[in-house]
């Protein structure tokens, strides 16, 4: 049984657009499978394809120059509508150029890109193209994606009844994926061991082919380091003297090496949410992992949490998750704040109501524990709402205007 991606349907929509579509993700994060399922619906539909990847030795030389690639197009296609697909594009040189040059020309042809993170990708291709195309992240398999292919599909419409419900069996698969994380491969295969040999590959691979190759990192050694240092620092502000210390590289090389993690897809940085400079962090980011069995490899903890208790910032690393997705859907950011004096909110969602502190706390609640930190927030800004994200509570107060309301994690599904 195959996991279904939610993105699947945005990508559907957005074939008949003129604009390119350019999928982009972590590497192994599923998108050649997404554009083999979109090519796939296509076909069926009587519609003419053509698949191309710069994975392919034989596939290479149509990417010689635009005159080569048109030639294969023409030669599949002649002067009719077709769509084509074409992966791993990041290993184009001057793919934004390129991609341009072939838009610009005006033919009959839907090109659907991916490619997996590189800067090259995701500034200078998202610069060329601009009003061009239309890019859309593939993250690893999500939380809601992860219980409803482990549930058969059976509750993907009830997924909050099935945990409050089936209390017992949901807590071991949000466990699991506590453990082992949303990469397809590592989600399919059934075993420990297997899920490891996987998740070693997925980063040996990332580290030879987008690091060491695609970036030019040399000290691939300090990298790593980097990564499992951060792996260890969910949640913490980021302190670049300290991590450059510690890793033995410069304060410089410190930043370019965050730079290549979060533009490759593998970490996500939040940054503070403030009003007065004076009390409160403004700078100092706090970095999140895009997939927790990749955070858990680094720090040679995969698979090997056997408790809840044990996970307050594993679990707080995926309260963001959700807390991204959700703003990422319905418009907003995701921050936090923290002041001079140590008092901190987890996270700040920002939209157009306002702002909406979130409390996360790693534990049932029942409601009526709200923290000092929130309730001095909710005093000094008197949001509109105010929620608290534990494993399981629904209630609702006020605390002086603001409307504080308990939601267990999996409300945010």
């Amino acid at each position: 049984m195959p996991i279904k991606r939610k993105l699947l349907n945005d990508l559907q929509a957005h074939l008949p657009k003129k604009e390119m579509t350019l999928l982009v993700g972590p590497r192994q994060a599923g998108k050649t499978t997404l554009m083999l399922h979109l090519q796939d619906d296509l076909q069926k539909k009587g519609d003419k394809t053509l698949f191309l990847s710069l994975d392919y030795e034989r596939d290479q030389p149509h990417f010689a120059d635009q005159e080569a690639l048109l030639s294969r197009l023409r030669l599949e296609f002649g002067g009719r509508k077709g769509y084509v697909f074409i992966d791993e594009i990041q290993r184009k040189e001057n793919a934004g150029i390129f991609l341009k040059g072939l838009y610009d020309m005006r033919t009959p042809y839907k090109f659907i890109l991916s490619g997996s993170g590189s800067v090259e990708l995701k500034e200078k291709v998202h610069e060329s193209l601009a009003g061009r195309k239309r890019m859309f992240e593939l993250s690893t398999v999500t939380l809601a994606e992860f219980i409803n292919y482990r549930t058969a599909y059976k509750y993907q419409d009830r997924l909050a009844d099935y945990f409050r419900i089936n209390k017992s069996e949901a807590q071991g698969l949000l466990m699991e994926y506590l453990n082992f994380g949303g990469y397809p491969r590592v989600v399919l295969e059934d075993t420990s061991k297997e899920k490891s040999a996987i998740i070693d590959e997925i980063y040996r691979s990332y580290i030879e082919k987008d690091i060491a190759f695609l970036l030019r990192v040399e000290r691939i050694d300090a990298f790593g380091n980097l990564i499992r240092m951060l792996a260890d620092q969910i949640g913490f502000l980021v302190n670049l003297n300290e991590l450059s210390s510690t890793a033995g590289i410069s304060v410089q090389t410190v930043k370019n090496y965050l730079s290549y993690a979060e533009k490759t897809f593998i970490i996500r940085r939040v940054t503070p949410w403030f009003k007065n400079l004076r009390s409160e962090i403004s700078k100092s980011p706090v970095m999140y992992f895009s997939d927790l069995g990749l955070r858990n490899f680094a720090l040679r903890r995969f698979g090997r949490y056997t408790a809840l208790h044990e996970t307050g910032f594993l679990f707080q690393n995926l309260i963001h998750q959700l807390l991204f997705e959700k703003t990422q859907a319905e418009g907003g950011t995701v921050h936090f704040w923290r002041t001079k004096d140590k008092a901190e909110v987890d996270f700040i969602i920002t939209g157009a109501d306002g702002v909406i502190p979130v409390e996360v706390k790693c534990r049932e609640m029942k409601g009526g524990e709200i923290g000092r930190s929130l309730r001095g927030f909710v005093a000094k800004y008197k949001p509109k709402e105010a929620w608290v994200v534990s494993l399981g509570a629904h209630a609702e107060e006020k605390l002086e205007k603001t409307r504080v309301r308990f939601i267990p994690f999996y409300g945010l599904l």
